[in-house]
């Protein structure tokens, strides 16, 4: 199946319906495929073609999901970006896919043409909320001037989707997917999760893998969703007591704003069920504090762009084990391999390798780094993981993220549970940075709950008092807040440089 068969199937089944919603509009199913396929006959008329690449840059809305649906059906490839991004990143991306178009807002509109200044071949601008003039095209003037014509076969294994990933260890790199992995996977997701028909929110960014497989999951069980140009936690509990919102999906950013949340009593939260966390870990604290708090449950899982996310995931029914991301959703495969690949017994920490029909094909233009991480069909994730002996799968930390202190491995989220179940503790990070002696040292960056004054002397020893001498950090640093990118990950990279500084003394 392709992209665009998830709302012909939708349409087919479930008959005309409000499928999105955004702040005061409504469009339903057949709204958003009439626009799609409006947009697809525009940009055919710009000269898109089959397999160009169509950059997507503008924060939620409802013209996102149309510009998906019309890209794919003009047989062009989805390049979604992050708004948040700078100009010197988007301008890598753009010049690294040979984008033909740019579908922008004006809000990020001045950095977006500041990206595209100095590239050999400028792409059509299109913006989605300004009139048409001589250097960009009204989004809506494009759908009104298409006509149609007929497409280009479209194939399962035709590239969909290039997804650029964060690239926090140089350049991005230009993920790959094809109709096959985004469809197979979204079809596994909703199968894996029992996933009932209802009304949930948008809350993720749509430009993120995560949020873009969370709306292709609306279109096949026949929901609705509510797009959030930001997230906004008033209006996100405003929205759960108007639409009655069961369930939704979150990264742990916006759990533990939930969580935090002073006002959250006044409003009505008794129909929410479960959340789905993902994109991050989440600290069995903040897992703990949610469910006492709003009485739903929290369904944790683990994906990454090159498996079009999802690989595992707690099931509704089955048994949770907090610190856990669940079993394999159907169609995927794992293993815990070491250092060559070799296969390793129940409960060993090793790489987590992933199989399966929504494993991405490899890296755009970058057959080097595909051939780094796809050996024999298997994907290696970078991931440190095991495996318990009923299949559920912990993730102990990312492979790079790894300290290695006196020859001896110290995994920084077992740091960081036991900091952020410290009452004083808003959140931590743990790191390491280069010691002479040690090889490595461990640095706990910290932010403090609102009117504490714990001390760095206090959290070593707590520490001290929960693990292992060689797993405690050396030093804590308080900070206001911990770096993220636009999805809530943790940028680590940003705090081992900032704690690079740091004097350990021996």
């Amino acid at each position: 199946m392709k992209l665009k068969d998830l709302l012909e199937t939708n349409i087919a089944e479930f008959g005309e319906y409000p499928l999105l919603f955004f702040k005061d509009k409504t469009f339903t199913n057949v709204e958003t495929k009439n626009y799609a396929e409006q947009l697809a006959n525009g940009l055919q008329r710009l000269g898109i073609d089959k397999d160009d690449r169509v950059i997507v840059c503008m924060p939620n809305c409802p013209e996102v999901l149309f510009a998906y649906q019309g890209i794919s059906r003009a047989g062009a490839i989805i390049v979604p970006v992050m708004f948040t991004l700078h100009p010197k990143e988007l301008h890598y991306i753009a010049l690294n896919s040979g984008a033909k178009a740019v579908i922008t807002s004006s809000y990020v509109l001045q950095n977006v043409e500041k990206a595209l200044e100095g590239l050999p071949s400028k792409p059509q601008l299109i913006v989605v909320d300004q009139p048409s003039n001589d250097q960009a095209k009204n989004f809506y003037d494009v759908l009104a001037q298409g006509e149609s014509r007929e497409l280009g076969e479209v194939k399962p294994e035709d590239t969909a989707v290039i997804l650029y990933t964060s690239g926090t260890t140089g350049n991005p790199k230009g993920v790959l997917l094809t109709h096959k992995n985004l469809f197979s996977n979204a079809a596994n997701s909703a199968k894996h999760n029992d996933t009932e028909r209802g009304t949930t929110l948008g809350v993720l960014p749509l430009a993120h893998v995560y949020g873009l497989t969370v709306s292709n999951v609306c279109f096949l069980t026949g929901s609705s969703i509510v797009v959030f140009s930001s997230f906004d936690v008033k209006e996100v509990f405003s929205a759960i007591e108007n639409y009655r919102v069961k369930t939704f999906s979150a990264v742990p950013a916006m759990i533990h704003a939930l969580v935090s949340y002073p006002e959250a009593d006044r409003y009505d939260t008794s129909s929410l069920e479960s959340v789905g966390s993902g994109s991050a870990p989440l600290p069995v604290a903040l897992l703990n504090a949610f469910e006492q708090k709003f009485g739903a449950k929290v369904y944790e899982g683990y994906g990454l762009s090159e498996a079009a996310p999802v690989v595992t995931a707690h099931k509704k029914g089955y048994e949770v084990k907090p610190g856990s991301v669940g079993i394999p959703i159907p169609g995927v495969e794992v293993k815990i391999v070491n250092e060559i690949g070799e296969e390793l017994p129940i409960g060993d920490v090793g790489e987590l390798i992933v199989r399966g029909d929504s494993v991405t094909p490899g890296y755009y233009q970058n057959q080097e780094e595909s051939l780094r991480v796809l050996k024999d069909s298997w994907l290696y994730t970078g991931d440190m993981a095991r495996i318990d002996e009923v299949g559920y799968v912990y993730i102990v930390d990312r492979k790079k993220d790894l300290i290695i202190r006196g020859g001896f491995n110290v995994y920084p989220r077992d740091v960081e549970e036991i900091l952020n179940a410290h009452e004083q503790v808003f959140e931590a990070a743990v790191v390491g940075v280069p010691d002479e002696r040690m090889g490595e040292e461990m640095v706990a960056c910290v932010v403090k709950k609102p009117g504490n004054d714990v001390t760095e002397e206090e959290l070593i020893s707590y520490c001290q008092d929960h693990l292992a001498k060689n797993k405690t950090p050396r030093r804590v640093v308080f900070l206001e807040s911990l770096p993220r990118n636009g999805v809530g990950k943790i940028l680590k990279t940003h705090l081992r440089k900032a704690a690079s500084n740091i004097v350990i003394k021996p």
